[in-house]
């Protein structure tokens, strides 16, 4: 069913404390850690506790979900300090993304080019 836990989702199992990850923030809806592939100097990531594929899914699905996401990787983004950031949602593998959880990647300190790529 949308929204549940998938057993081969590994951010699913960073929700449930079943893999470990660097924690930023938590919430009731969200939780906030560093990417293990860090792509600037701040790499943060923030997932909704709940499993949908993709930004976009889980706008449709959960809107109020998909607005805490956003909320939240601005507090990251404040508490790292970051004047200027960027935020990423990747979907689908032709866009880089590989891990099929929706989350949001909060990228800064360092000046970003554009078009990023």
């Amino acid at each position: 069913m949308p929204g549940d836990p998938q057993a081969d989702c590994l951010f699913c199992k960073i929700v449930a404390g079943d893999v470990p990850a660097t924690l930023v923030r938590e919430t009731e809806t969200t939780v906030a850690f560093r990417d293990i592939n860090p792509q600037a100097p701040t790499h943060v990531l923030v997932i909704p506790r709940v499993h949908h594929p993709d930004a976009a899914s889980l706008a449709a699905a959960e809107p109020a979900i998909a607005a805490d996401v956003l909320r939240e990787a601005g507090e990251v983004a404040k508490e790292e300090k970051l004047d200027s950031y960027r935020l990423v949602f990747n979907t689908g593998s032709g866009a880089g993304q590989t891990v099929f959880h929706a989350h949001a990647h909060v990228l800064g300190g360092r000046g970003l080019q554009w078009p990023p790529g």
